[in-house]
């Protein structure tokens, strides 16, 4: 049985990229086992997904770094892939007992479909685009939503400007701003499921209570879980780029994904499927072209 480390200690869309990785090993060597090593931020998601068999959490500090050498070099790994790049992981990796081992750069150039290309050739594994379908085998919780055809509408923290990256372009709607774009979808007679991630928000608690709720869900603070069985069952996905996106692609759900160009969003985006992008600008702007895409 071959014995897989991948170090993955950042963040849940980035262990998202590491899912279509997996899949290759697993399609190359079907009865392999995988382990992870984690951040506080991906530690219990990762836990949520079957073909992960061990998450390990990797504090950033150098007691934890030690700990972590003397537990893991009770093992032979066939293969050690440090996928985030980061020097605490390779830190630790360079201690542990292996047969290969590889370490993941961000380039200028390379995709991050590249960079797994290029980790399944150093590993001597055959590369297979069925790995862009890592959810297919999902399991996870139910949501009860109240309609079966509906756009799902992402509107966390990076809609919110002072919440987000302040260099970037303001986008937040003030409130009737926002209750026009949400009456304009659901007159194109669509139904619409609003969530918000962790964070509450409280332009959408001010308004609540004057859209059609007949027609409009709003779902508050949701766990991963609940918020990625609500992108399962969408039409369309509405959202600034992040996890979520990663979770619309792997299931062809068609997507509209605000981004802003001072980031190189493609080298994360050019294996996406059924995706479309638009700049970030000011919303009266930027919610006429969302509109005319559904």
């Amino acid at each position: 049985m071959k014995k897989y480390l991948i170090f993955r200690t950042d963040r849940v869309g980035d262990f998202l990229l590491t899912l279509s990785l997996i899949k290759i090993i697993k399609i190359n060597q079907p009865k392999s086992t995988i382990t992870i090593i984690a951040s506080k931020k991906n530690y219990k998601y990762i836990q949520s997904f079957d073909v992960v068999d061990n998450t390990i959490i990797l504090k950033n500090n150098f007691i934890s770094k030690i700990k972590l050498i003397f537990l893991l070099r009770k093992t032979f790994f066939d293969a050690i892939i440090v996928h985030d790049g980061k020097n605490r992981s390779r830190f630790v990796s360079y201690y542990l007992k292996f047969k290969k081992r590889v370490v993941c750069f961000t380039n200028l150039i390379d995709t991050q479909l590249d960079i797994i290309k290029k980790t399944c050739n150093k590993i001597h594994m055959n590369f297979s685009y069925d790995c862009l379908d890592f959810l297919d085998d999902r399991t996870h919780s139910l949501v009860k939503i109240p309609f079966k055809n509906y756009i799902h509408f992402h509107f966390d923290e990076k809609w919110s400007h002072m919440q987000y990256i302040k260099k970037y372009t303001n986008i937040e709607p003030n409130e009737e701003q926002l209750k026009f774009f949400i009456q304009k979808i659901i007159s194109k007679n669509k139904n619409l499921v609003i969530t918000t991630g962790k964070k509450t928000s409280f332009l959408l608690e001010n308004i609540k209570n004057s859209i059609d709720n007949e027609r409009v869900k709003i779902y508050f603070n949701q766990s991963l879980l609940e918020i990625e069985n609500i992108v399962f069952k969408s039409d369309i996905l509405i959202t600034c780029h992040g996890w979520i996106s990663h979770i619309a692609s792997s299931k062809k759900i068609k997507q509209i994904d605000i981004i802003d160009d001072l980031y190189p969003y493609n080298k994360w985006t050019s294996h996406f499927r059924n995706y479309t992008s638009i700049n970030r600008e000011s919303f009266d702007i930027l919610s006429k072209k969302i509109i005319n895409l559904i």
